[in-house]
């Protein structure tokens, strides 16, 4: 859930709770209005605890550190290709070779 749509759910909670004290209600139903709340701070105890870890692989394969490495990998330059003369098809290729092997 993005974090500003979990802020208005929060802000709403909060809402209700201060609503519950001031309406008259019974006291099982006021105590049932802080469940939201304990989740909510559960949560927050937990990603403050628990930290994203950007460098794991998620189950498709995806992400983590290396895979931005991999990418920005240079092709090799010109320089450190080997240039071959091209050759042509035909019986004038496979003759001529075959004259130089011997």
């Amino acid at each position: 859930m993005p974090g500003r749509a979990l802020m208005y759910k929060f802000l709403n909670t909060f809402i209700d709770d201060l609503f519950a004290f001031t309406v008259k209600m019974p006291t099982l139903h006021r105590l049932a209005t802080f469940r939201d709340d304990v989740i909510f701070f559960i949560w927050l105890y937990q990603s403050w605890k628990y930290k994203v870890d950007y460098t794991r692989v998620n189950e498709f394969g995806q992400g983590g550190v290396n895979d931005e490495e991999e990418e920005e990998t240079p092709a090799p330059k010109a320089e450190e290709k080997t240039a071959e003369p091209a050759q042509a098809s035909g019986k004038e290729t496979s003759s001529s070779s075959a004259r130089k092997r011997k």
